[in-house]
């Protein structure tokens, strides 16, 4: 991750960003194109109110100003940030929703995000990952470190799954998450749903080559569960 925002310089090899080198792009003018939310946001937070800290990025790049009160202001709109709040005395989950707002106000084509939900409960993540999916709709590319693989099956569309600093698979989502050899060799425990889409597969022949073996997406596999669940026999069972 660090490599992609130009933070750290790569040995060997590239790492292209608009098909640009970083070795060749100044830190600065990384930071324009892309965005970085750490995963402890105490590591970002610096600032005294939180209006501060969202014209931070914008005085440190030396952006337009009178653009970035407008951004600003609507960026505290759609948080519902008080804009003269302490951001260190603000919950965990609301700090979270400050730092990536301040990466989201500078509208950089890339972000580049390591474990955003962590620490969040169940409502504070949902509303970090909608936050994030509604910037990808509208063009964002969207870089994801995460070990909660059921916040991946949700929200991601294309995953690269690493161990040991090698790629040990690559390719749609459910594509990778049903590949029993890539769960094995990287220990990844599969979201529950796929997890039942595999046992399925497994109890009855039939559905090996059902749609519960090819769905795409979250909403694919759910709906071609659910009808088959009740199907399989359940032997030796007391329901």
């Amino acid at each position: 991750m660090r490599l992609v925002n130009g933070l750290l310089k790569p040995d060997e090899g590239e790492v292209l960003v608009d098909g640009v080198p970083t070795t060749q792009l100044k830190t600065s003018e990384l930071a324009r194109r892309v965005g970085f939310l750490f995963q402890n946001p105490d590591s970002q937070i610096c600032c005294n109110t939180v209006r501060e800290e969202l014209l931070f990025g914008f005085h440190a790049l030396k952006m337009d100003m009178d653009d970035a009160a407008r951004r600003v202001d609507d960026i505290i709109d759609e948080f519902g940030f008080n804009p003269e709040d302490d951001p260190f005395l603000l919950n965990r989950g609301t700090r979270q929703l400050l730092a990536l707002a301040s990466i989201v106000v500078l509208e950089t084509p890339v972000i580049v995000l390591d474990e955003p939900t962590t620490g969040l409960d169940f409502r504070e993540c949902v509303k970090v990952m909608s936050i994030i999916r509604r910037l990808h709709e509208h063009g964002t590319t969207v870089i994801m470190v995460c070990h909660d693989m059921e916040v991946v099956a949700d929200f991601a569309e294309r995953v690269i799954v690493m161990s040991d600093g090698l790629v040990v698979d690559q390719g749609p989502t459910f594509e990778v998450l049903r590949n029993r050899h890539t769960l094995e060799a990287a220990d990844l425990v599969p979201p529950q749903i796929v997890d039942i889409s595999l046992a399925l597969q497994l109890m009855s022949p039939t559905l090996a080559d059902s749609a519960v073996a090819h769905a795409n997406t979250l909403a694919e596999m759910r709906a071609a569960i659910e009808p088959n669940a009740l199907a399989v026999p359940f032997e030796g069972v007391d329901r």
